[in-house]
């Protein structure tokens, strides 16, 4: 018999090593757009990739969550995850990119709908909330990726030798937690996607997702080559660092700031934090406070997306599993039109007043988190 504890602790290990391969790609896109000679829009064009593949694995992930328990495809679906990093290290011309892109996406689509579902099935047998605490690993695989990504620029390591690296890291280790994972996990009902209107619970979640992937994926994809190309660093990787840093702290945190101040505070606090972050890396564009600047914006967005899954799998009409799905196809469109379009706006006027569009995005947070919670007290 396998307690709750080993299960939650080799889920946390897939955050982890999740949050690793993540950065590990992110970190090098400015390697990746030296390497290809591509400008900022035709590098928000190759990063459309990303949200593509995912928005490809839609109605896959949903199916395989509803007709298998979740560890079959979180297991299957990372290890050819780890496969595709590897490829997208040995890319040779945009075409083989973009499909290495594209297949790295799809499978972490299927890995994240996977994971979450067994974590929300694994939050039923705590009585203390352990959602956030998921997510913070996640972000402490994104600190290790990009600190092991700064290592190897540093000794001029090639992309390939390191995404092969991390790609058979990942591998063996899902291979070894397949067997502490949770078992049958499969819901009977609410599995199914349901064409009508909109379901208003569903609905205004989705759009708050949507706002903050746009910032994640923003801050993802361009605070590398913000700090290389507006402050000048060599070391392109400070400002991704330090935004994963402090979304690793407040996400830690989180859980003790939700039982503290609610959910509908915590959503105001993190708006507040991600307008703030991103006035003061863009109005003064200096490396220091660009890094306060970036850790606000990183403290900020850390909570919405644990809280809002956390609220999606309450859901009365879906189960956790579709719901997760649906409200992750927001997240994903989000991140189709997050960085592509900072890309273009970089090309139009420049990468500063591109980043104005997060700090719209964290405004727009607070009208509609209200909008939720009046709903969810008419249920």
């Amino acid at each position: 018999m396998i307690s709750n504890n080993k299960h939650r602790f080799f889920l946390s290990l897939f955050f982890f090593i999740s949050g690793f391969s993540f950065a590990t790609w992110a970190s090098r896109i400015p390697t990746i757009k030296t390497a290809f000679g591509f400008n900022e829009a035709e590098l928000g064009t190759i990063l459309l990739a990303m949200p593509v593949g995912s928005l490809l694995g839609l109605p896959i992930s949903g199916w395989l969550v509803s007709k298998y328990n979740s560890r079959v495809p979180l297991t299957v679906g990372y290890a050819l995850n780890g496969l595709s990093l590897a490829l997208i290290g040995f890319a040779y011309n945009t075409f083989s990119l973009i499909a290495a892109i594209c297949i790295f996406a799809f499978t972490t689509r299927i890995f994240n709908i996977s994971v979450n579902t067994q974590t929300l099935t694994l939050q039923k047998r705590f009585e203390k909330k352990i959602i956030g605490s998921f997510h913070g690993f996640w972000s402490i695989g994104g600190i290790a990726g990009i600190a092991l990504s700064t290592f190897l620029l540093t000794l001029n390591v090639s992309l390939h030798l390191h995404f092969s690296i991390v790609a058979v890291i990942m591998i063996l280790i899902t291979i070894y937690s397949y067997q502490f994972l949770l078992k049958g996990d499969r819901s009977e009902t609410g599995n199914k996607l349901i064409l009508s209107k909109p379901d208003p619970y569903i609905f205004y979640l989705g759009i708050v997702v949507f706002l903050c992937a746009i910032c994640e994926g923003g801050m993802f994809d361009w605070s590398g080559i913000y700090f290389q190309e507006v402050l000048h660093v060599e070391i392109f990787t400070y400002g991704y660092l330090i935004f994963m840093t402090f979304m690793a702290t407040s996400r830690f945190l989180s859980d003790i700031i939700i039982g503290r101040f609610g959910m509908p505070k915590t959503y105001i606090m993190s708006a507040v934090c991600i307008v703030l972050g991103i006035s003061l890396a863009i109005i003064f564009p200096t490396f220091w406070t660009a890094m306060i600047g970036f850790s606000l914006v990183g403290f900020g967005t850390a909570s919405i997306i644990p809280m809002s899954y956390a609220l999606a799998g309450a859901s009365k009409k879906y189960s956790p599993g579709m719901a997760i799905s649906i409200i992750a196809t927001y997240s994903i469109t989000g991140m189709l039109l997050g960085p592509p379009l900072i890309g273009y706006l970089a090309h139009a006027f420049n990468l500063r007043v591109s980043f104005i569009v997060f700090g719209i995005c964290g405004l727009m947070l607070v009208p509609i988190t209200r909008l939720f919670f009046n709903h969810q007290k008419t249920q």
